[in-house]
């Protein structure tokens, strides 16, 4: 088929490297442009430019799409039999949607119609869902209200991470969207029931409310792993934590509070959860015991409650 692929992050770059060895014809890749990064703030191309490039695929970086009229010429003129799209960042205004013979098509890291919106897979961690997937849907003017073309399932268990997740997600989305255009099924309407929506993440998604159970909070840590991140407050510093494991010991003791001398911490409704990875500012992720020859923390300390 002729496409066009429209992408950004690294979640993109498995489908493009499929639908390139499929023997598609991708005549273009749209990502969002480069971007100040790192120390220097040197502009640095999104991994779908990069990887697009590396294939000798025609790259345009457009900073919107909704009135950009010579870019609707453009993209109309290209003729394409689809579009496909993997966390692109930009709203297509359907003058584009309808373009291409078979429309775009978009593949959704989630099990639609639950988690629509711009962070699916942290959501369904942080929900505590048994499984996620991902669907693949033709696109419409609406947020991920499309019609459903195909889904695949995988389970979550209790440590699988935003990373881990995010990688098993892009696999399948690559081989779903190879398996989709080989025989575009009918479509199917999204259930009206089941809707739920993941909104765009902040740092502040990443505070630990020590207050929370800590079967919640370990859904926090896995869910907000590796962005934003997760962090608490200790001696007056920012400490960000890695990787947290519930244990089945109960605790009396306020919210918050270390509990033993390897960094087990009372949390809400008398649970309690062990800190196992973490990090003080200046410094690299490490073992909690690592982390304790370097610095103190004795029974009875307490890490900051946030804000209220």
């Amino acid at each position: 088929m002729r496409l066009a692929f429209m992408g950004t992050p690294d979640f993109a770059v498995p489908a493009l490297q499929a639908l390139h060895a499929a023997g598609h014809e991708i005549v273009v890749a749209y990502t969002q442009p480069p971007r100040p990064a790192g120390r220097g703030k040197a502009l640095r191309p999104s991994p779908v430019q990069v990887a697009a490039e590396a294939l000798g695929i025609e790259v345009r970086t457009p900073l919107s799409l909704r009135r950009n009229v010579a870019e609707h010429e453009y993209f109309a003129a290209l003729k394409l039999d689809a579009a496909v799209v993997a966390a692109y960042g930009l709203i297509l205004p359907s003058v584009m949607l309808d373009a291409p013979t078979h429309g775009c098509l978009n593949i959704h890291a989630s099990l639609l119609p639950r988690w629509r919106g711009a962070a699916p897979i942290q959501a369904a961690i942080l929900a505590g869902d048994r499984e996620s997937g991902v669907t693949i849907m033709q696109m419409d003017a609406g947020l991920d209200t499309g019609a459903m073309l195909v889904e695949g399932r995988v389970a979550l268990t209790p440590r699988t991470t935003a990373s881990s997740l995010h990688d098993d997600l892009a696999a399948m989305g690559a081989r779903l969207i190879v398996e989709t255009l080989r025989d575009i099924p009918p479509p199917r309407p999204q259930p009206e029931e089941g809707v739920t929506y993941a909104a765009r993440l902040t740092r502040e998604d990443g505070r630990l409310h020590w207050d929370k159970t800590a079967e919640q909070l370990d859904r926090q840590v896995r869910a907000m792993t590796p962005w934003p991140g997760t962090f608490t407050r200790l001696a007056g510093q920012t400490i960000k934590i890695g990787a947290v494991m519930p244990e089945h010991v109960t605790s009396s003791a306020a919210s918050g509070t270390v509990v033993d001398d390897r960094l087990l911490v009372a949390c809400g409704d008398g649970t309690t959860l062990r800190i196992t990875r973490l990090q003080r500012p200046g410094r690299g992720m490490m073992e909690a015991d690592a982390f304790l020859r370097g610095q103190d923390v004795p029974v009875g300390t307490r890490f900051d409650l946030p804000p209220a």
